[in-house]
């Protein structure tokens, strides 16, 4: 069917019969359940969803009917998906009734389907899709139109209960918690932290399982959120704000505005350098009390399987140590309060989620290193090796590394990566990188060849 066909949601009128409709989703609430007054003990299912078919149109449609119809409906179509609505009944919006529950619209009306009257299907017209696949990226309000999480927090309390915009990156997504109330309904609950030049970390609930999906396959630090109407409420177990998603929220993933664009970023700015990274970061334990050996896979296995900080001892080879490269790439300078990267000539830092920020900068310099390890069960890359531990482990200052020729710095590169070596490893979750895990080395030193042959008698007694 072309596209030249169909009504624009600008265009509809209740007086218009037979109309076809074609829009993207960008929006849809969860099927919920209501007694049918005409039939007594039977109950009568709804959902919605929100359609766009410009950049400053769109429209609520209510779905009705019995537990197969809505459900099915529902299950069919997703945020994302081009339809195409046949056939449904254009009524005037009830502001004080449950209108007033549904995304804020510019259209007067609100379209009702149901299985008698109206059908629904996924659009097949590939000109109307191309066209409609980019309106998933326009926000439903003005783009200059948001709270910044700084503002949020600043405010306080004086925003508890207010509806507002939000745009903010994604920090991390947590898992879903399924529950029981206590009148036997099952729920399920999210928790996705976000960031912005502002705040460094900011909570956002789901609780409605469209939402939920929305959220879980996104990529945390490489995406950007323009939420629209989210509720602000004061947590009083946090002792803070919390944003929760609600029935009139519209979540624009990655906007196509100039303020998303400036946030993203500065998001992979300040991801790259480590410094979302410190919020989250536990406490390093004493090396001495770490007793734990593991084998690399075991070591990547665990900390997958662990949200928390894994602390333990491998036996391996050094098999990726660039010692050889520029001095830039292996002595770099950082804040000392947030370990933001920084050049020399900076007056302040240029992270915007330093405590130090307003200060005259307070920058260390030091061996900053990548290292991959590895044994005969595998390989863990780009491990943190940092001053100190990399000056013990190297056995030279950084003033004494930059005075080395080339040729005794690859000597130096040589010597472990030759050699077995004992490392003292902390494993954390980290989102950015592609194994899920990042590795910080705790203490680095050869190994000693007694401890190493019992070390691999103690694995073959495991094997057997």
């Amino acid at each position: 069917m072309a596209a030249h066909t169909y009504i624009a949601i600008s265009e509809l009128h209740p007086n218009i019969s037979h109309s076809k409709v074609a829009g993207i989703i960008i929006g849809k609430t969860d099927v919920k359940s209501f007694p049918d007054r005409k039939n007594i003990g039977m109950d009568r299912f709804t959902f919605g969803f929100t359609v766009k078919d410009s950049p400053d149109f769109f429209i609520n449609v209510s779905a009705w009917g019995n537990d197969a119809y809505v459900n099915g409906l529902a299950s069919s179509i997703s945020i994302g998906d081009c339809v195409t609505i046949e056939n449904p009944l254009v009524a005037t919006k009830d502001l004080e009734k449950g209108d007033r529950f549904c995304p804020a619209t510019p259209s007067h009306y609100r379209l009702l389907v149901t299985e008698a009257h109206s059908q629904v299907c996924l659009c097949a017209d590939m000109d109307t899709i191309d066209r409609l696949l980019s309106l998933i990226h326009l926000p439903v309000k003005d783009s200059r139109d948001f709270y910044s999480l700084g503002d949020i927090v600043a405010n306080g309390q004086k925003l508890d209960g207010s509806v507002i915009n939000i745009l903010a990156a994604v920090k991390s997504i947590g898992d879903t918690k399924q529950f029981t109330t206590s009148d036997g309904r099952r729920g399920q609950r999210l928790e996705v932290r976000l960031f912005d030049d502002s705040v460094s970390s900011f909570p956002l609930v789901c609780w409605d399982r469209e939402a939920i999906q929305l959220m879980q396959p996104l990529i945390p630090r490489e995406t950007v959120l323009f939420i629209a109407d989210a509720k602000i409420s004061f947590d009083s177990f946090r002792s803070g704000m919390v944003a929760t998603v609600n029935s009139k929220s519209i979540i624009t993933v990655n906007p196509d505005t100039r303020e998303a664009s400036l946030l993203f970023s500065y998001a992979k700015e300040v991801s790259e350098s480590g410094a979302l990274d410190q919020d989250d970061m536990p406490e390093d334990v004493p090396v001495e009390s770490i007793t734990d050996v593991y084998t690399v896979s075991q070591l990547i296995q665990k900390a997958r399987e662990n949200p928390e900080a894994l602390f333990g001892i491998t036996y391996s080879f050094i098999s990726k140590l660039d010692l050889d490269s520029s001095v830039s790439k292996v002595i770099k300078t950082r804040c000392s309060k947030c370990k933001f990267l920084v050049t020399e000539d900076l007056n302040s830092c240029t992270n915007q989620l330093c405590p130090g920020k307003d200060q005259i900068v307070s920058a260390t310099t030091g061996f900053d290193l990548l290292v991959d390890f590895t044994d005969h069960t595998g390989t863990l890359h780009a491990c943190s090796l940092r001053s100190p531990v990399a000056e013990k482990a190297l056995g030279c200052t950084t003033e004494e590394f930059i005075s080395l020729t080339d040729g005794e710095r690859t000597a130096m590169k040589w010597k472990f990566l030759l050699e077995r070596c004992k490392i003292y490893v902390k494993i954390i979750p980290s989102p950015k990188m592609k194994s899920g895990i990042r590795g910080m080395i705790l203490d680095c030193s050869l190994a000693d060849a007694g401890e190493v042959k019992q070390h691999m008698s103690a694995l073959l007694q495991q094997r057997l």
